[in-house]
């Protein structure tokens, strides 16, 4: 008997061996009725089945092998049996020992039934095989899907409801200071108090932005008439007042008015700023050129200091990764920073319509380079259009 005929005839006990699996995977499975644990396995045989008796070429084989067919844009049974699982409370790897107890029971009940061996066998066992891996996949990948948005959500929950607290704290502190009568100790309390609260503010501030840029929603981005050298000048002077023997040098040619969005710039720019003064020689200046080019402006920021290591280089701009230096790990800053601040940078880069990009090495130390074009040359992309999810605008609110 052919496996798919086998299959078809004996469905029943395949579901029951699911079902009985299923329940002993605690604590989820055992409080789901036989009609939660069923869901799509009928739905998902009859994909087998028809997977095992359709006719395939050796390159159409190859083609799935590599996982490169083509996906049906209808949500799979295996796709909505993902989602009722993870619905239901089981966990990846729950869902992923199903399959693992499917393949084992069908192999094993073919087995018990007697049948002799054939090539025709063999080439049938490669199909269910295949449709297994198949299916198998498209559950993960619904799954993955689910646990990233819920992640997010998470991150942009707790982001969000975060802000609300700690602005509280450092307005009470703040004001505590300007009210006076305290003693020395307590002035410097409160001080640290309010240091700490803007870093965990800032941190916070990060994990809201990336939140947004990976659920779609894209950065605000606000517009309006600016002064590239302005904002530069104001964040290299609050970098001096934070690093007092840390040298800072900047330049300013051309014309570097325009319209952006002055409080994510200003954002950028610490972000840069305070990269190159975290890994640069103390006793080395960092640079900071502001350039006003006919049709964008391009700010470089300059550290001298210990190369990035070149493996590092396509990942920098990544969410939650810092890089290395090719010196070894004694020599390495200590970092408490989450990786954050080179992903958001580049996000709102790349929502001006920008680009932004880094060289390193021992002769030329670590330049990170920023081109914001001028207004007239962002063109506005559709939701479909975007890259990265990352909203883009001529004015007004993202």
């Amino acid at each position: 008997m052919r496996l798919s005929d086998f299959i078809r005839e004996n469905t029943a006990s395949i579901i029951s061996d699911w079902e009985a699996f299923a329940k002993s995977l605690t604590p989820s499975g055992e409080h789901m009725g036989s009609l939660a644990i069923r869901d799509h396995i009928s739905e998902i045989l009859d994909f087998i089945i028809a997977d095992i008796d359709s006719v395939q070429t050796d390159s159409e084989q190859i083609v799935k092998s590599h996982g490169e067919k083509l996906h049906d844009p209808h949500p799979s049974a295996a796709e909505v049996h993902a989602s009722l699982r993870y619905d239901g409370g089981f966990n990846m790897d729950q869902m992923v020992s199903e399959y693992r107890a499917l393949r084992t029971s069908v192999v094993r009940l073919w087995r018990a039934s007697g049948v002799t061996p054939t090539s025709h066998d063999f080439d049938d066992l490669t199909r269910f095989n295949e449709a297994i891996d198949q299916a198998l996949e498209e559950s993960i990948t619904d799954f993955s899907a689910k646990l990233e948005l819920a992640r997010n959500l998470f991150l942009g929950i707790l982001s969000h409801d975060l802000r609300n607290p700690l602005g509280a704290i450092s307005m009470s502190a703040e004001l505590a200071i300007r009210l006076g009568d305290l003693s020395e100790r307590q002035a410097m309390l409160q001080a640290q108090i309010v240091e700490s609260s803007g870093r965990a503010n800032e941190i916070v501030t990060n994990l809201l932005d990336m939140t947004r840029s990976r659920l779609g929603s894209g950065l605000p981005i606000i517009r309006q008439p600016m002064d590239m050298g302005f904002v530069s000048r104001q964040l290299v002077e609050e970098m001096r007042a934070m690093h007092p023997h840390q040298e800072f040098e900047l330049t300013t040619s051309g014309d570097v008015s325009g319209i952006w969005d002055k409080a994510r710039i200003g954002q950028v720019l610490s972000n840069l700023i305070g990269n190159a003064v975290q890994y640069g020689f103390k006793s080395t200046p960092i640079t900071v050129r502001v350039e006003g080019m006919p049709r964008d402006i391009v700010i470089s920021v300059h550290n001298d200091g210990f190369p990035i290591n070149p493996a590092d280089i396509p990942y920098l701009f990544n969410a939650l990764t810092r890089a290395h230096s090719i010196q070894p790990s004694t020599n390495q800053p200590t970092s408490t920073s989450l990786g954050l601040g080179l992903f958001i940078s580049k996000e709102i880069v790349t929502a001006h319509g920008g680009k932004i990009s880094v060289t390193s090495s021992e002769r030329d130390g670590t330049v990170f380079k920023v081109c914001f074009p001028r207004m007239q040359n962002v063109v506005e992309l559709k939701p479909n259009q975007r890259s990265g999810k990352i909203g883009r605008e001529h004015s007004g609110r993202a």
